[in-house]
């Protein structure tokens, strides 16, 4: 399957090579010597590739789908961390106005203003590893969709090197049956996104699932957890041991059927005519004891990349160091961002390439809008910061996840309705930026904030334009 062909009717240069000046490390590098990888890691996939897919890779991403059903924490892990990721949605930054159009009917057609989208597409980059989207083209050649494809079943077809074969040809989808090939794509019309391959440089290394080297701890966990349970259940009960002193075996079985049978009441008597009674027998006094289930929930918990904290587990953890770990699972979820921004940009890129657009490396930058999670709160302390250390106000906004384009727009909007003779930027007649009161005074103090961080203490100015009395 190739679309190569619909292009022809466009003046520039094919879309194969244009992918090709992008991404030349994807392809034969006439300058590069050596291989990607070992030769016998490279042997072992060249021969599984050449028939089926990756077995092994598929039974990892089941087991991870299947202990995202069986266990809550799993899927809450998964689920928080999802959710952390596409928090704000996706902000497109630009200063052309033809991408910022561009990017308005793009994001309405891949549904990507979708909140259920993005975090079907976060939670198949964590659980699988890899995230595969296929560009799906109409007759007009523009991008319509980016369908998630299932990693397991799509195989890179790289030569012993690590690169792609054949660009036009660079992934196959196999069934997991018989190993028929389902559809080949080309390099371009599969975007890939891989969580912390092997090597990324190998084109054949796929990305592993967020919680794989977690899988051993999580089987021991289950089992010890459904082992705690079948001893409480065992071992738990109040036991009686009825003493019959003298008693011969027909006293003994007519005694055991007689109170056998009152098992189903509340029995809080027993009559004997003969010397005995009745001793309690009390239940395992070490049930309790649950060191070994905390000490693999935590080991658990140490394999993923959120504090076990933030799921309901917080005996025993200081406030200071849930903040220490806290911030490490932002900085994770950073990494999330950019690894599946990444891949939207890709698409976006090709769309642009497809509509004869050539955009530069820095014409625009697609992010998540709030990164690090932080608080509202956070982002205005920091922005205010940054305003009393007197940097862009561009900046400042594409810092805090906003599109200074769109803020431009709606100031100048603003302005317009509001005065014949706007003038909302400020900009004097000689072209400058015109000073004087009217504007807030932002004063940080060193030290005065909590754990010894800087304050931050904003004055507005009054009527008459900050000038005093």
């Amino acid at each position: 399957m190739s679309y190569l062909r619909s292009l022809a009717s466009t003046a520039l240069a094919p879309l194969a090579t244009r992918w090709a000046a992008l991404f030349p490390s994807q392809s034969g590098l006439s300058g590069e010597r050596g291989d990607r990888q070992p030769s016998d890691a490279a042997m072992l996939r060249e021969l599984k590739n050449a028939m089926f897919v990756d077995y092994d890779r598929r039974a990892l991403v089941e087991m991870m789908r299947d202990m995202d059903r069986r266990d809550g924490r799993v899927k809450m892990v998964h689920g928080r961390t999802a959710s952390d990721v596409i928090r704000g949605g996706l902000v497109m930054q630009t200063t052309s106005d033809v991408l910022a159009e561009e990017w308005e009917r793009f994001a309405a057609r891949l549904q990507l203003n979708n909140w259920e989208k993005l975090k079907s597409d976060a939670r198949g980059l964590v659980i699988e590893g890899n995230l595969p989207l296929q560009l799906v083209l109409d007759d007009a050649a523009n991008v319509v969709a980016a369908v998630r494809m299932p990693s397991e079943t799509m195989v890179p077809m790289v030569d012993l090197g690590g690169r792609f074969k054949n660009p036009a040809a660079a992934f196959e989808q196999r069934d997991v049956m018989t190993g028929k090939v389902l559809a080949s794509f080309a390099a371009w019309q599969m975007a890939l996104g891989r969580l912390d391959p092997d090597n990324w440089d190998d084109l054949g290394s796929m990305g592993r699932p967020m919680l794989d080297g977690c899988a051993g701890v999580w089987r021991k966990l289950m089992m010890t957890e459904e082992d705690l349970v079948i001893r409480r259940r065992v071992r738990a009960p109040l036991r009686l041991a009825h003493i019959l002193e003298g008693a011969d075996q027909g006293v003994l079985d007519a005694y055991r059927q007689s109170t056998e049978g009152e098992k189903g009441e509340i029995t809080t008597d027993f009559y004997l005519n003969r010397k005995g009674g009745v001793q309690a027998i009390q239940g395992d006094a070490t049930l309790g004891d649950i060191d070994d289930v905390a000490h693999l929930l935590s080991t658990f918990f140490a394999g993923s990349p959120a504090p076990k904290a933030l799921f309901g587990y917080t005996d025993g953890v200081a406030r200071d160091v849930l903040d220490d770990m806290k911030r490490q699972y932002y900085d994770y979820v950073d990494g999330l961002q950019d690894a599946q921004g990444g891949v939207y940009a890709f698409v976006f890129r090709i769309h642009l390439l497809l509509k004869g657009i050539d955009p530069g490396p820095d014409e625009f930058y697609l992010r998540f809008a709030q990164r690090r999670t932080e608080s509202a709160n956070q982002v205005a302390d920091l922005a205010l910061k940054w305003m009393a250390l007197g940097l862009p106000d561009e900046h400042i906004q594409s810092e805090m996840g906003l599109d200074p384009q769109k803020i431009r727009a709606m100031k100048l909007k603003q302005a317009n309705s509001n005065d014949p003779y706007p003038n909302p930027l400020k900009i004097g007649p000689d072209g400058q930026p015109q000073g004087g009161g009217g504007t807030s005074n932002v004063s940080v103090t060193p030290g005065n904030a909590r754990k010894g961080e800087s304050g931050t203490a904003v004055s507005q100015p009054g009527s008459n334009g900050g000038r005093g009395r």
